[in-house]
């Protein structure tokens, strides 16, 4: 295909050509790029129409493709997981397990993957998350990047400046479609020789609970297409089913919370308009009208969300219409609504539209996540809520990412199903609660809504002993003024709106307090603030700062990470003398003996070094080559350099005593688990014990 470029009003559409082929057969070429099927994106046009884009059935469409499955496809009676549902949280959980070497299935009750609408932006969080997959260069290129944030009120700016960073390498927020990321899953999952199941449900499951049966769910699926049914056994099943959960609904798990009275009309198009900031991510709110949220797109294009109101009027004038008909409203009269609230300014359309939908805004997190350890929710399926925060796409990939790591290692043996599973519910529902509070009092205040914000109770809504009020937040006081406001309400959430600060409640992995016996003499029962050798709390994001991998070569200390499959364990040695050295010779004599975490839970299979070390390059490895007193460190440990100025270095960042060192648990997932010194190996003993199964 060689594409042809059109514009029409300023707007880029890309068209394909069909591929010349020659009659020559000396010349015929032994591949041909399968052609396009152009389809509508929208239900709904505006008078330029409707946009058409380019899919490809025999490509993306899995085993409903036009072709068929591919020839290596089989269906395994047997499995570690089943996943239910391929939207970008079921994905998710597949790509982590194929790099954990975990056994799936992953089907959908749908014909293809998504065309258009739905998520369109990504925040730091989740191009870390995908960075360790592989796939994090090709989602960050793919659209424009939002730095700046906007916010209107009744034709006057409240903020506008710098937003979206944070000590993140991705600084920003990164646009691109849901069904363009959609697009990049599916193709990994095709390198892998793994497809989507199409047109195919979960009719029912049972569990068994008997404790020598290894694969305990029993799945019943149904072909929608043929009625024939098919049994399959899986260790654990994964409900990514979406808002309307077929999962949750057979787990008998409620869905709490509210469906309000807030409606979105939703619209991706090219606008011809006065309002300054209309390539900048904002808000325009009318105190009478309601609010309107910006977000812009790629070749020019906006996603505009419109509040109406069906309780008041519509029409294509400033006061005309009637009352609301929500299924025959138009583009037109969405687009005269936004006028309304964009008031001095004016709005119109510039291009054919690319999506168009009526969205009532609910908010609701599921009672339970999981169903005796072995069916889980996650994405939708676990929770929904407004799109003020992003919070949809990106909060599915930090569901994904957590409970995939988890099923990994408890499919391969490594990690007990009863102590490590649970986890998962109490993390990611404490973080589902709080994106409800605080998504919905931004929503509130945009929309000039009395209705309280929705508080949710039981798993993971109880505070932390070590909690600055996190989960709290600020109150639609607008005594001060909206622009005081606002401002108060990003300082206190704005990182949890970039997904960089989400502590998760105390559990097996992120425990109050470890003991362990040291030197084997005597007991060391401490509490948290005792034995914690960094500044940088335990059951947070885990710190990102920049380092140097050798002579000719500078990164992040993520990238020198295991992956999805392992434990990191960061050793920060700073100059390898003076007492720290008598620390880490402590640790790597611990490291050597039997008894050690590193020996009896798997060792390389579970494990990763790194060392980081303030000397250069040339210096670090000649003093590791003649370290006769660190033969495990030098042997096993991945050499990274700290040689960035204070107060970005890595032992800064992390808060470290360069007389102490210390020792950083960092998880599959990014948290940071426990920190202890180095001389306190043996309390990683009684750490990795709580959850992992002894190697045989």
């Amino acid at each position: 295909m060689s594409p042809s470029h059109t514009f029409t009003n300023g707007f880029r559409q890309v068209i394909t050509k069909p591929q010349i082929i020659t009659s020559d057969p000396e010349e015929q070429p032994s591949f041909v790029h399968p052609d396009p099927v152009h389809v509508p994106t929208s239900t709904k046009g505006n008078e330029f129409g409707v946009l058409t884009t380019p899919t490809y059935p025999t490509l993306l469409f899995g085993t409903n493709a036009p072709q068929g499955p591919p020839e290596w496809f089989k269906k395994e009676s047997e499995v570690d997981v089943l996943i239910c549902g391929a939207g970008p949280s079921g994905l998710e959980v597949a790509i982590s397990l194929l790099r954990q070497g975990v056994s799936f299935r992953i089907i959908d009750k749908s014909a293809g993957p998504l065309l258009s609408g739905r998520a369109d932006g990504v925040q730091p969080r989740f191009m870390e998350t995908v960075a360790q997959w592989g796939l994090g260069t090709e989602i960050a290129e793919e659209g424009p990047l939002i730095e700046r944030t906007a916010i209107w009120k009744d034709g006057k700016n409240l903020i506008f400046g710098n937003s979206h960073f944070s000590d993140s390498r991705y600084r920003g927020l990164h646009i691109i479609t849901q069904s363009a990321i959609e697009t990049v899953f599916i193709r990994d999952l095709m390198r892998h020789k793994k497809v989507v199941e199409r047109l195919t449900s979960v009719k029912q499951f049972t569990i068994d609970e008997s404790p020598d049966v290894t694969h305990p769910v029993a799945i019943t699926l149904a072909n929608q297409v043929t009625g024939e049914t098919e049994l399959v056994r899986a260790k654990f099943l994964i409900g990514s089913d979406g808002g309307s959960s077929t999962i949750r609904k057979q787990m008998g798990i409620k869905f709490e919370g509210v469906s309000t009275d807030i409606h979105w009309g939703i619209m991706d198009a090219v606008f011809e308009t006065t309002y300054p900031h209309a390539g900048v991510f904002g808000c325009v709110i009318n105190s009478r009208w309601g609010g309107c949220a910006i977000i812009p797109r790629e070749n020019g294009m906006i996603r505009l969300y419109t509040q109406i109101d069906p309780k008041r009027v519509v029409g294509v004038g400033p006061e005309e219409g009637g009352a609301m008909d929500m299924g025959t409203i138009t583009p037109e009269e969405v687009l005269a609504q936004a006028n309304r609230i964009f008031a001095p300014f004016t709005l119109k359309f510039a291009s054919p539209l690319s999506w168009f939908a009526i969205w009532k805004i609910s908010e609701r997190v599921a009672e339970r996540y999981s169903l005796k350890n072995r069916v889980h929710l996650t994405g939708d399926a676990s929770h929904v809520h407004s799109v003020l925060g992003a919070f949809g796409l990106n909060a599915s990939i930090l569901d994904s990412a957590n409970l995939a790591w988890k099923i990994g290692m408890c499919s391969r043996g490594l990690a007990k199903v009863d102590s490590l599973m649970p986890t998962y519910e109490s993390e990611r529902r404490r973080h589902a609660v709080r994106i409800i509070e605080v998504s919905g009092t931004y929503l509130r205040f945009m929309c000039n809504s009395d209705l309280g914000v929705v508080k949710l109770s039981g798993v993971g809504t109880e505070p932390r002993e070590d909690d600055d009020d996190s989960d709290s937040t600020a109150k639609l006081d607008l005594s001060e003024g909206d622009a005081a406001y606002l401002q108060k309400f990003f300082a206190k959430n704005g990182a949890f709106l970039l997904g960089v600060d989400i502590p998760y409640s105390h559990s097996a992995l992120n425990p109050r307090r470890i003991q362990a016996k040291v030197d084997n003499v005597h007991e060391l029962p401490l509490p948290v603030s005792d034995i914690r050798a960094t500044e940088v709390k335990w059951g947070v994001r885990a710190p990102n700062p920049r380092v140097t991998l050798g002579r000719a070569k500078t990164a992040y200390l993520y990238d020198t990470l295991a992956g999805p499959d392992k434990f990191s364990v960061v050793v920060f040695a700073s100059d390898l003398a003076g007492p720290v050295r008598a620390q880490l010779k402590s640790l790597d004599s611990y490291l050597t003996s039997s008894s050690s975490f590193y020996t009896r839970f798997g060792a390389e299979k579970v494990f990763k070094f790194i060392l980081v070390t303030t000397h250069l390059p040339d210096e670090a490895e000649a003093e590791i080559a003649k370290a006769d007193d660190l033969p495990f460190l030098r042997e096993h440990a991945t050499l990274v350099f700290d040689d960035h100025l204070i107060p970005h270095d890595a032992h800064t960042t992390y808060g470290v005593s360069h007389a102490k060192g210390a020792v950083a648990i960092v998880r599959p997932d990014l948290w940071l688990g426990v920190s202890v010194l180095p001389g306190e190996g043996p309390a990683l003993d009684e750490y990795f014990g709580r959850f992992l199964v002894p190697a045989v």
